[in-house]
């Protein structure tokens, strides 16, 4: 009895544990299934629900959905946020402008998927990113390409630059929305640089630079000229100044010399021997003491008169009288 009872006890035992373990198996294998059929989609992201290479489901709201477990269906996500493309570092390659100047431009685009049904279809059949930005960077190089041939370089770095970028954006948004839809928006085009190749760089400075001069050149002939006209303006002033000083001194000196010649009518007239003494004193004072020599004979004229015949004359001996008085 007892050795039946042991054998019963390690079969009942043997059986409890290929219970558990088939639990166990059934258990993970239960897992397993849940986790190949329960997917989340984020706030991030489209959710695009394959089977056998069929888009079945397109999910755009976030939250815990159900699918059949792979390879019946397998998920495709797709970014559903504000993407940027930007061009190329390789992307160097001149645009001819409408006066036929080789300009570089760069530029980039904010763009994001609206539809990711046609963005898959029409678009990336892998649903990547890259692919429909590889497709769209050669849209926006030929539309910016396009749009350059029209316009000029003035018009291209600043008059026009915004309308430039308008058309831009819109002649991509129609390529996009074409029969078959691309399902993206285009948000925004900007040209950040347009810049002459560097082929003719040297030559477009050089004829900066000479027209710099010519600038130059030109202020410097209108400076000189202007200054002339003031140089000639200031020296007509001078010589009217002068010219009215001259007038105004000489009437002064006429008038002063009326004067004198009203004093000395008056005391000549009272005494006409102090008269012809005092034009003597001024005529040896105008004659003696120059450097040049005077040879005159005195005997034979009457200039040295006063002086060797002083008492001759009672004006005169009362004018020397008057002089020496007053220098006492």
């Amino acid at each position: 009895m007892n050795m039946a009872d042991q054998n019963d006890n390690n079969t009942s035992r043997s059986l409890n544990i290929g219970k558990l373990g088939l639990l166990v198996v059934v258990a993970l294998l239960i897992l397993a299934i849940l986790d190949s059929s329960l997917f989340v989609v984020d706030q991030r992201r489209f959710g695009l629900v394959y089977q056998f290479g069929q888009v079945q489901r397109v999910i755009t709201q976030p939250g815990l959905y159900f699918k059949l477990p792979q390879p019946l269906q397998n998920v495709l996500y797709l970014d559903k946020r504000l993407l940027t493309l930007t061009s190329s570092d390789t992307d160097t390659e001149p645009v001819l402008t409408a006066e036929k100047q080789r300009v570089v431009i760069d530029w980039y685009v904010r763009w994001r998927i609206t539809d990711p049904l046609a963005y898959v279809r029409n678009v990336s059949l892998d649903g990547s990113e890259t692919a429909g930005a590889v497709q769209l960077s050669r849209v926006v190089r030929n539309a910016f390409q396009e749009e350059i041939n029209r316009r000029t370089v003035q018009e291209l770095i600043s008059s026009k630059r915004e309308e430039v970028m308008s058309d831009v954006k819109r002649m991509v948004s129609q390529a996009v929305k074409s029969d078959k839809p691309w399902g993206i928006e285009i948000v925004d085009v900007r040209l950040t640089r347009a810049d002459y190749a560097q082929s003719i760089t040297a030559s477009v400075y050089a004829r900066m630079q000479a027209e710099r001069e010519r600038v130059a050149n030109e202020l410097r002939s209108k400076g000189a000229a202007e200054a002339e006209q003031i140089r000639a303006d200031a020296d007509r002033q001078r010589q009217i100044i002068v010219a009215d000083a001259y007038r105004d001194a000489e009437q002064v000196r006429g008038e002063g010399d009326a004067q004198a010649n009203r004093v000395y009518a008056g005391a000549f007239g009272k005494n006409p021997g102090f008269a012809a003494f005092y034009r003597s004193l001024d005529a040896y004072r105008a004659s003696i003491g120059k450097s040049d020599v005077l040879v005159i004979d005195p005997a034979s004229v009457d200039f040295f008169k006063d002086m060797l015949h002083p008492g001759a004359d009672a004006g005169a001996i009362g004018a020397r009288q008057g002089i020496a008085a007053r220098r006492k």
